[in-house]
């Protein structure tokens, strides 16, 4: 996808993707109101809710943005998703998944053993 479509455009076949995997319920912030949630709902089966920000000063802990933060930081600490090594979107994405194969393996390999 070009780098020059706004993020609700591109949701649409991201969505799309999520709902043929089986994904029921997601996240966003507050960039995909209106429409996209509608068309979501009725055409996907999609629940989307939106994380709106509070109004006040100082920080406060978003709903569910932690869970975002904390798949990201994971991912992050394999060397090969910290920068932009691959040429290729597809290297990307496949080593993002070996990240979190590799995260999901350890995790639970740690529970087993305790």
């Amino acid at each position: 996808m070009p780098l020059n479509i706004r993020d609700t455009a591109g949701a649409n076949p991201l969505l799309h993707t999520a709902a043929q995997h089986s994904i029921r319920y997601i996240w966003a912030d507050h960039a995909y109101r209106g429409d996209l949630i509608t068309w979501a709902n009725h055409t996907l089966n999609l629940t989307v809710q939106v994380v709106a920000r509070p109004r006040v000063r100082g920080f406060h802990l978003l709903a569910r943005r932690w869970v975002v933060e904390r798949s990201f930081a994971w991912i992050s600490r394999r060397r090969r998703c910290a920068r932009d090594y691959e040429r290729l979107p597809e290297h990307h994405e496949t080593m993002v998944y070996l990240a979190a194969a590799l995260h999901m393996s350890r995790r639970a390999a740690r529970l087993h053993t305790t």
